[in-house]
């Protein structure tokens, strides 16, 4: 059974990984050209049920290699003094199966895990989807046209399978009010291995070290009504972050100065996706593209990785009726979709401060948090809104579904 995958992020690799365990024949297919993949983007999280999924793929170790290991984060405020905050206490109090890493890092090692058993379609995208009941007919920006059993959209916020498929984004696009942009840049505040962020009411800018690169990230997250711009425009976009920065003071003249010049800039709405399904025929939607519970602040990275392993063992399990696997999918996996949805205007609200109490309490409880014995830490990071819910999965066993001519060994 042959299955096209747009997008090669992080819910592609992982789906394409599975179903080629299971016999399918995946192909993705990514708009970005393969020179440019796996650049930039901004920490994320993989929480336990996520990390058990790449352990069960066999690259954990290469993602555990990667994480950020950043120890120490400095707090500044206007007019009040700077707080540190131990973060190796705190990330070993979160739990012993969660990893920081950048996205850009994770991608990269996606990919070097699904190269050899995927078929990979870089720099190119789907124009049109054809579903005739039996198969999609597909034809792609390039010209080509080749027919599949099925179709998914792994392709994030934007998705174009949701597009060509669903419809236009703007029916399905719930906005949270904030804004998260992202950019590397050379280390002139000699950052290291640390990380320095500054707080504001309803504005964050933080910049952090890359071991890997000897440069360093700097993020943007603010509060602002709905903003007009094309996200494919990345001088508006900077241009957009300027302004809003244009009068903060701290160090962010220095930053907004590295724009020009940032490769790999990211910016984009904390924002939403509410779909009433996320199948329809032969052609489904997998993590953001579907169920976005919003970047930077619904544990979205976890919530992919996780449904892209249930897909792919639902798909196998009625694999003489792929609607019906793509069904069972989803009802699996919506009530955790729902529940990231739910809780992330709370976590935003939390990482952005959206009043002068807030902006006084989330710095001296960031502090006090590493200081507490582990397991005390690990209760109270236990009642985490997003983690527990992404925590609290159980993965389906599949093993018996496992081909054992799909090249890869049986686990």
């Amino acid at each position: 059974m042959k299955v096209l995958i747009s997008g090669a992020s992080v819910a592609g690799p992982v789906l394409a990984y599975w179903l080629r365990r299971y016999g399918f024949e995946p192909a993705v297919v990514e708009r970005t050209p393969a020179a440019r993949h796996g650049l930039g983007g901004h920490a994320v999280d993989l929480f336990a049920p996520a990390a058990e999924v790449t352990r069960r793929m066999g690259c954990w170790d290469a993602i555990d290699a990667a994480r950020t290991r950043l120890d120490a984060m400095t707090i500044e405020r206007f007019g009040r003094r700077p707080v540190e905050v131990d973060l190796g206490r705190m990330y070993a109090g979160l739990s012993s199966r969660h990893v920081e890493i950048l996205r850009g890092e994770l991608t990269k090692i996606l990919y070097a895990t699904t190269r050899g058993s995927a078929e990979y379609l870089f720099g190119d995208s789907i124009a049109s989807l054809h579903d005739d009941g039996a198969g999609v007919d597909v034809t792609f920006d390039s010209g080509t046209q080749r027919r599949f059993d099925l179709v998914i959209g792994a392709d994030g916020l934007h998705s174009n399978v949701r597009h060509l498929a669903f419809g236009p984004e703007e029916q399905l696009h719930r906005p949270l009010g904030g804004y998260l942009a992202v950019f590397s840049m050379p280390d002139v505040f000699g950052v290291g291995n640390h990380m320095l962020a500054h707080f504001s009411v309803g504005k964050l800018v933080g910049i952090y070290g890359v071991r890997q690169t000897g440069q360093v990230r700097a993020g943007f997250l603010f509060r602002a009504p709905e903003l007009q711009y094309d996200y494919h425009d990345k001088d508006e976009q900077k241009a957009l972050l300027t302004k809003e920065f244009s009068d903060y003071g701290w160090k962010v003249p220095a930053l907004l100065q590295q724009l020009e010049t940032a490769d790999d800039f990211y910016f984009d709405s904390i924002a939403q996706i509410t779909l009433d399904s996320w199948t329809s025929g032969r052609v489904g939607l997998v993590g953001d593209a579907g169920y976005c519970p919003g970047p930077a602040v619904g544990g979205g990275t976890s919530l992919a990785v996780v449904a892209a392993y249930i897909l792919a063992g639902e798909l196998a399990a009625a694999r003489s009726d792929p609607p019906s696997g793509l069904r069972n999918y989803e009802r699996i996996i919506r009530p955790l979709a729902d529940s990231s949805r739910r809780l992330s205007p709370k976590v935003m609200g939390t990482i952005i401060p959206s009043s002068p109490l807030a902006l006084r309490l989330m710095p001296a409880a960031a502090a006090l948090l590493p200081k507490l014995p582990t397991s005390v830490q690990r209760l109270i990071w236990s009642q985490n809104a997003v983690g527990k819910a992404l925590n609290s999965v159980a993965l389906p066993d599949y093993s018996d579904l496992v081909q054992p001519e799909s090249g890869q060994p049986v686990a």
